[in-house]
């Protein structure tokens, strides 16, 4: 075997972040380079989406409208005026930053078809495949949805699939049996339940957000604290029904019906009920396939930038001339590393003995740092973009 000796300029970080995908080392027969599966770091994915409302009317102010307390129907005073920038509520400002106070919010229209059903479409689209890493967290200005529905889709909102199902009364609403994402075990994580956890009525104004428990299923295969990693990363390796799971490229909120308050609804003070959503909070990362580090938004698209011979948005493609094995996923395992799964060049190829492959003895400069030539991808100014159809 040869004789190995890591030279690189940044040293790898705790193992599971997979933040390099490459580093030179010197053999006996020069330098070379380590390949190893990497991905992006996990950021907020709420600032490069875009988002659609149906029906596309569904925004308050247009005409203006004055809303009364779920609680307290003699309480009259939020008023909404899409002319107004003080008074309107447009979508965007799920998004924006919260701590302002007041606090900054979306509202729906009010209730004033009843008992025609209020419901909205909420859907948020990437245009790229998205990995999450944490829970997806809604935050309520209004009583949260007695009937919610919280869906996912893998091809660019072609096909849908139901992520979670919300209700006051799951039998009810959906037929289904109440669960909640405690009840889940390693056998059951796919399974698709309806919770009841989030849906109280008024009486607990304080408990605003609706979530997807991410983190509490994969606590399922790496423990509480997600101290086993291994273990999930060895399942997500092996069980592709996992991995797209876990991925999206849309999602969509269904608000199906609004907080009442009550088993009756007060048709003589239908401003009462509306929806009010004043965060979403999406964490994760762009799905490179292990084979970049590193994701940027171009005009208005994000891009994986693909190391390891690969190419593509999400790398799932070799290179031309880099056809000498069949592309495949970059490997979480063995820990720390990972195993590159790179593209090999085709020998006698136009670009043989001119791109730089596994063996770099022939470089005379110094070692570049990891981080050079590595565009800080997702800390830019990026704003996120609202289409609301006419």
């Amino acid at each position: 075997c040869s004789r190995l000796v890591v030279l690189t300029c940044s040293c790898l970080t705790a193992w599971g972040h997979y933040d390099v995908c490459k580093s030179q080392i010197y053999t006996e027969d020069g330098l070379a380079w380590d390949y190893m599966a990497c991905q992006p770091e996990a950021t907020d994915m709420t600032k490069y989406l875009r988002v659609t409302l149906d029906p596309p009317n569904i925004t308050c102010g247009d005409p203006p409208e004055m809303y009364c307390a779920l609680e307290n129907p003699y309480m009259c005073n939020n008023e909404c005026d899409a002319s107004t920038e003080e008074l309107a509520h447009p979508p965007e400002l799920m998004f924006d930053f919260e701590g302002r106070n007041p606090t900054t919010f979306w509202q729906s229209s009010s209730w004033r078809k009843y008992p025609k059903p209020l419901q909205v479409n909420i859907t948020l689209s990437w245009n790229k495949s998205i990995e999450l890493t944490d829970d997806i967290v809604l935050t309520f200005e209004s009583g949260r949805p007695e009937q919610m529905v919280l869906e996912k889709s893998l091809d660019f909102g072609r096909t849908w699939t139901p992520y979670q199902f919300y209700a006051t009364d799951c039998l009810d609403a959906f037929t289904m049996e109440p669960k909640t994402a405690s009840e889940l075990t390693q056998l059951t994580l796919l399974d698709i339940i309806c919770t009841e956890e989030y849906s109280r009525g008024y009486v607990w104004k304080n408990d605003k957000t609706v979530r997807f428990e991410i983190k509490e299923r994969f606590a399922l295969f790496a423990g509480p604290r997600l101290h086993n990693m291994a273990s999930l990363y060895g399942q997500l390796d092996t069980t592709k029904k996992l991995r797209d799971f876990f991925t999206i490229t849309d999602l969509r909120i269904k608000l199906l019906k609004p907080a009442t308050g009550a088993t009756m609804v007060d048709e003589n003070n239908l401003s009462r009920y509306f929806y009010a959503i004043s965060d979403v909070k999406v964490q994760g990362r762009c799905k490179c396939n292990l084979h970049a580090n590193s994701c940027v938004f171009d005009k208005g698209r994000l891009g994986c930038e693909c190391e390891h011979n690969t190419t593509g948005p999400d790398c799932s493609r070799c290179k031309k001339h880099y056809h000498g094995r069949a592309w495949s996923v970059g490997s979480y395992l063995p820990i720390p590393k990972g195993t590159a799964n790179i593209c090999d060049e085709v020998k006698g190829s136009a670009s043989d003995g001119a791109a730089v492959t596994r063996t770099v003895s022939a470089l005379s400069t110094g070692i570049p740092s990891m981080n050079g030539p590595v565009r800080k991808s997702l800390n830019f100014s990026a704003r996120m973009l609202c289409d609301v159809p006419q």
